[in-house]
């Protein structure tokens, strides 16, 4: 009779009955030194240092161009509204995400497999990669939510299953990202630490979390904390521009009460070899269109 297969060991247990910290024991740039790849050594070693590196201009203003267009056309859509996959402001109503974008466009699907994109995914995890999950994030003006403090990690960890901190995402700038529309926050240096957060998670927790997160949230001692030792950077730029973060880097963002929108699309890339498990803290799995259960390689375009 053959055995059930071996659970893998949980190193980064979580949602218990208190917060605790836990040293991070992967590595956060897998590849070996001098990995040839669209990256400097330099920004690898911000990157491992900081948890996060910013590219000036990862895509030309006229590709900008077509990618709003794309996400104008995808967000004025009646079926994409009506779509599981689109998620809207809790007051407002308009849409706030769009989920499994480079499988609702080949447009972003073009993108997510571009050199420049996969390329910096698979230097930074030292392996193929796939698309975990990918979303544009629309933040009109006047009013548009935040994202409350958290580890991407956390999430995936207990929700998603994945085992192990193999996983990067990219948020690239279709609007101009200032300081006062709502731009990313990351504590540097916060991807050096796990942190286990309290709480158990609620069935079918992504319906709530999705527009406001509340399981899988730190605390207010443990964010300051985090804040106090790691300080906050903003991640701001241009169109075009892109930051990548470690999936267990400590990041939000502010309500954009501005006139002026802030719109990004987020590619979330897992190593084919940290292929998610059974939830480590969670009754159930999210839906593929959130935590992707198509596996392949993403294949980046020769020349």
């Amino acid at each position: 009779m053959a055995s059930a297969p071996t659970r893998p060991i949980d190193l980064y247990p979580t949602r218990g009955a208190e917060e605790v910290l836990i040293g991070r024991k992967d590595p956060v740039v897998w590849s070996a030194p001098g990995t040839p790849g669209p990256f400097w050594a330099r920004e690898l070693e911000d990157y491992e240092r900081d948890g996060f590196v910013t590219v000036e201009e990862l895509v030309t203003p006229d590709e900008v161009a077509g990618l709003r267009a794309e996400l104008d056309r995808l967000v004025a859509d009646p079926a994409v509204r009506e779509d599981e996959r689109a998620i809207v402001e809790p007051h407002s109503r308009e849409i706030r995400s769009v989920f499994e974008v480079h499988r609702m466009s080949e447009v972003f699907a073009r993108l997510a497999a571009d050199p420049r994109v996969a390329g910096r995914a698979r230097q930074i995890l030292g392996s193929e990669v796939y698309v975990h999950q990918s979303r544009v994030n629309v933040k009109p003006g006047f009013g548009a939510s935040g994202f409350y403090w958290h580890s991407d990690f956390e999430t995936w960890h207990a929700e998603d299953g994945l085992p192990q901190m193999r996983t990067v995402s990219v948020s690239i700038a279709l609007t101009a990202n200032h300081t006062t529309n709502g731009s990313l926050m990351i504590m540097p240096g916060s991807h050096r630490t796990f942190l286990s957060c309290a709480g158990e998670t609620p069935k079918d927790n992504y319906k709530r979390s999705l527009r406001m997160q509340d399981a899988g949230t730190p605390s207010n001692e443990a964010l300051t904390t985090f804040a106090d030792a790691c300080g906050i950077r903003q991640c701001t730029g241009a169109p075009g521009s892109a930051t990548w973060f470690d999936c267990n880097a400590l990041h939000g963002s502010g309500d954009n009460i501005t006139p002026y929108p802030r719109s990004n699309v987020f590619f979330v890339f897992n190593s084919v070899e940290n292929r998610p498990e059974a939830p480590f803290a969670a009754p159930v799995r999210r839906p593929s269109f959130i935590a992707s259960r198509d596996f392949a390689p993403v294949v980046s375009p020769a020349g």
